[in-house]
């Protein structure tokens, strides 16, 4: 019996690739360049500051100049966090519904805290949430497994009894780390080449409701989800 969902943050639960990507022009402009295209940037929203600085700059940790041009992004996103981002779809319904038939939900992201719970407060789902499980939380971040046994632990079910949805292969890894249900959000940041058949999970997804299909016996709602 799925007694909680938990989800992925960026392309999952909310679309932030069009402020992380204005975050990425702006640090592109710091330096002379044109932007780039948000359907460019929109594929390594989920790999965070490390993944958009790689597309903006070629450039990886340990690079002289990469300190300086992430902070120059960070800090500019930190300060324009919820300009354009929403949630995905009907998230809302989706989460309109977990809450009327008792089952609980959170999150769980490989963001760092300090971009999490103001995200989640802009988007008036901070309180609402059971648990915000950010990047630096624990030790380890996603695909290790201990960011999802600690949402557990948070929210106070079994790995058995959680479904987790996201929309990246560490995802799917997490959750099979964790003794969970991994279900793909298709609808996210999932790249176009990614052999998702080959990533373990329990499922996919076209929109947010359709999740609704895995948990449909015990809440009686209909089922729309599609299995693999």
């Amino acid at each position: 019996m799925i007694k909680a969902v938990l989800f992925d943050l960026d392309g999952t639960f909310a679309d932030t690739a069009p402020d992380l990507a204005a975050a990425l022009n702006h640090t592109r402009a710091n330096r002379h360049l044109p932007p780039l295209p948000l359907e460019v940037l929109r594929p390594q929203a989920s790999h965070g500051s490390r993944g958009l600085l790689k597309t903006g700059f070629d450039i990886d940790p340990g690079h002289p100049d990469y300190d300086i041009l992430r902070d120059i992004f960070l800090d500019y996103y930190a300060g324009n966090i919820c300009v354009h981002t929403q949630l995905f779809g009907d998230t809302a319904e989706l989460i309109a519904a977990l809450e009327q038939h008792g089952i609980k939900w959170g999150i769980v992201t490989n963001k760092p805290h300090r971009f999490t719970v103001p995200l989640m407060q802009a988007l008036g789902y901070a309180e609402r949430a059971s648990c915000l499980v950010s990047g630096d939380t624990c030790a380890h971040a996603k695909p290790h497994a201990e960011p999802m046994l600690k949402a557990c632990e948070i929210i106070g079910v079994s790995p058995a009894q959680c479904l987790y949805l996201g929309d990246d292969l560490r995802d799917m890894q997490a959750a099979n780390a964790a003794g969970m249900r991994g279900i793909i959000a298709n609808y996210g940041y999932v790249s176009a080449d990614a052999s998702v058949e080959n990533w373990s999970a329990h499922g996919s997804v076209n929109r947010p409701t359709e999740l609704l299909d895995f948990i449909s016996p015990q809440s009686a709602l209909p089922a729309t989800g599609k299995g693999l």
